[in-house]
């Protein structure tokens, strides 16, 4: 019991934690949304922004704006993506979009399921001599009950190309954590961590994804005579390469991201 009671903790923390990193606090998402969609709704607890390091003066912002729905406790969001030069000065007034990308209906949570958090990776993707990649991560949690844990993590990926963004990565889940038991002993969790880098190889112009995969699978049982015994199975790792087809990396339907 004890070790699901931990996982069930663990990610409820983590779901709390998250919330502190949705916020744009700089006003950057805020001001782009007013300047670009000042008739639209603009999720603000879910807008994100950062500045890109490996280009001096250059933010990247998402703005997810929900659109409307006749499904009960389902959300929908259009998700726009910026790329914005700011100048030296520091006056607002003078940021510059430099590239962008509208996604209709991106992202969508229901009575189950809800985005915890939207990140933005800055991470070395670079794919080519003159095409590096950002990300923007996705957490999702359950809201099952606690016996009942769940969580998801996904990502894109997306270059710039001339005024515009290209989304060359489909959202695929990097980690999941879930499972499920009776609250007082029998249960089973599973726990899925990914790493994804940039490989040595290249497939039409950019380089291959690699993603390493590490799979940890437990359960407990109630035994007579001896009380709960948990058992954690030996960790599974695996290696997934993703090859551009000159328009995107290809992604196996295993990968993609599947609702908690």
């Amino acid at each position: 019991m004890r070790l699901f009671l931990r996982h069930a903790l663990l990610l409820l923390c983590l779901s709390a934690a998250g919330l502190s990193h949705a916020a744009c606090e700089s006003g950057l998402a805020e001001r782009m949304h007013a300047k670009l969609y000042p008739k639209r709704p603009l999720d603000e607890r879910l807008a994100a922004c950062k500045v890109w390091p490996a280009f001096p003066g250059r933010s990247i912002v998402v703005l997810p704006m929900p659109r409307e729905t006749t499904d009960k406790g389902a959300k929908v969001f259009d998700l726009e993506v910026l790329l914005i030069q700011r100048p030296d000065n520091g006056n607002t007034e003078r940021d510059t979009v430099i590239g962008r990308l509208l996604q209709p209906e991106a992202l969508d949570e229901d009575a189950t399921t809800a985005i915890q958090d939207i990140r933005i990776d800055t991470s070395r993707y670079v794919l080519a001599s003159d095409a590096r990649a950002f990300g923007v991560r996705v957490r999702y949690r359950g809201s099952s009950a606690p016996s009942s844990p769940l969580a998801s993590e996904t990502v894109r990926l997306y270059v710039q190309h001339g005024s515009k963004l290209r989304e060359v990565l489909q959202e695929i889940e990097l980690d999941h954590d879930n499972g499920g038991w009776d609250s007082t002993c029998t249960g089973h969790f599973e726990k899925l961590r990914t790493m994804l880098s940039v490989g040595k190889s290249t497939s039409n112009g950019f380089a291959d994804l690699q993603l390493s995969r590490t799979l940890v699978q437990s359960h407990a049982q109630e035994q007579e005579d001896q009380g709960c015994i948990e058992k954690t199975l030996p960790a599974k790792f695996s290696t997934v390469t993703l090859r551009y087809d000159g328009e995107r990396f290809k992604v196996p339907k295993s990968l993609l991201q599947q609702q908690p």
